[in-house]
């Protein structure tokens, strides 16, 4: 019954449990192991991400005094620091990376019938990348500049639902266009960009795959206008127009038609111009769009204010991976939750409410469902007000 069962215990009943067995033997993650297994170190590195620990001692520490709940939370081995230092620099973080595809596939179910602003049947990715700085002398592997260390997270972001469907890991020195050579294409999808990622040789191969870009263009892009279409300057929109490139490069890299559409954003009082091989959805749609993608900087400033990512528990190179996969895989855990149980609070809320009532006793939805309504209400008696009228 769940009034005997913690908290923590009925989060970890949407984990596929079958599917991480599957993960961890596909990479022999348990290859000679005894006590500590892979569901354990994934128990306590969710368990740090939840209550918001900071070191693998805070970790030790802080289930050490939990140790009387560890069993019925799931924990079948005692987490010690060295273990866990152990676990994180040699299981490779390959195992934590096919779970969260796993978590997010069940989740981009769910939010299938999400809507994001723009009324749109395909499906509409946001991809950026945000920098994680790291202390060069202690993460030497992830060298970006002269005096500094960084990781970067290069990140496609379904837009129903702000999940994110594909993460590249690298150091901070690869570009950012660089991560379009790894992106999976889907056939009819929408990917917005900034223009730092403008490469059209690579930029074909979207529309080689029947895939739709949607990219902010540079201020010196050398073109020719073919066709002029009419706008309705009242929405925003300054031109749509049907252009083919004519630098020497670019034409030769992308010698097929682009449509250039040129909008005021008279909030900002800015004006944009953006590149698609879109030619059916209206134009003010295609500026609609590029707002959107927006989500994807809010997402990344979300998982680093309410997760552990820019810390390490480790210095390794798989430590710091498995560490960021872990957390994905925590972010999409309770996204499965709060839509399966259909929560109204944020996803910020539950995870408030998760750090300090994970070892309780009580119904998952009723922790998260509960509301203060009690109104205080003046005591019945027969004295007289002070100030009576």
């Amino acid at each position: 019954m769940h009034q005997e069962r913690i908290i923590f215990a009925q989060l970890l009943d949407y984990l596929p449990r079958h599917e991480l067995r599957r993960c961890v033997a596909r990479y022999r993650g348990e290859y000679r192991i005894r006590r500590f297994s892979c569901f354990d170190q994934f128990l306590a590195l969710a368990f740090a991400q939840l209550t918001g620990r900071e070191s693998l001692r805070d970790i030790e520490t802080c289930l050490r005094v939990m140790r009387p709940k560890l069993y019925h939370a799931g924990f079948r081995a005692r987490v010690c620091r060295n273990t866990l230092a152990k676990a994180n620099e040699r299981r490779d973080w390959r195992i934590w990376a096919d779970l969260a595809q796993v978590l997010i596939a069940r989740a981009r179910t769910l939010y299938a019938g999400e809507d994001f602003g723009v009324e749109l049947e395909q499906t509409a990715y946001a991809f950026d990348s945000t920098t994680i700085d790291l202390c060069l002398s202690l993460f030497p592997w992830a060298h970006f500049r002269q005096t500094k260390a960084a990781v970067k997270m290069h990140t496609l972001l379904d837009l129903r639902g702000n999940l994110p469907c594909f993460i590249l890991i690298t150091d901070g020195k690869v570009h950012d266009v660089r991560a379009l050579d790894q992106l999976p294409l889907e056939p009819g999808a929408f990917y917005i960009m900034d223009r730092g990622y403008i490469d059209f040789r690579r930029l074909r191969a979207f529309t080689e795959n029947a895939a739709f870009f949607i990219v902010r263009a540079k201020r010196n892009l050398d073109y020719r206008r073919l066709v002029s279409h009419p706008v309705d300057k009242a929405t925003g929109l300054r031109s749509d127009q049907t252009v083919v490139l004519r630098g020497a490069k670019s034409s030769r890299e992308y010698p097929l038609p682009l449509r250039r559409v040129a909008f005021y954003d008279a909030e900002n009082q800015q004006r944009l111009v953006f590149l698609t091989n879109n030619f059916t959805l209206p134009a003010l749609t295609i500026a609609r769009l590029y707002k959107c993608r927006w989500q994807v900087e809010l997402f990344f400033k979300w998982i680093k204010q309410h997760l552990r990512i820019k810390s390490f528990f480790g210095t390794s190179e798989n430590a710091v991976k498995t560490q960021i996969w872990i957390a994905i895989c925590v972010y999409v855990l309770t996204a499965i939750v709060k839509k399966e149980l259909q929560i109204a609070k944020s996803l910020y809320e539950m995870l408030q409410i998760f750090s300090i009532a994970l070892f309780e006793k009580s119904p998952i939805l009723q922790a998260l469902n509960a509301i203060d309504d009690q109104v205080e209400q003046a005591p019945a008696c027969n004295q007289l007000e002070l100030f009576a009228p």
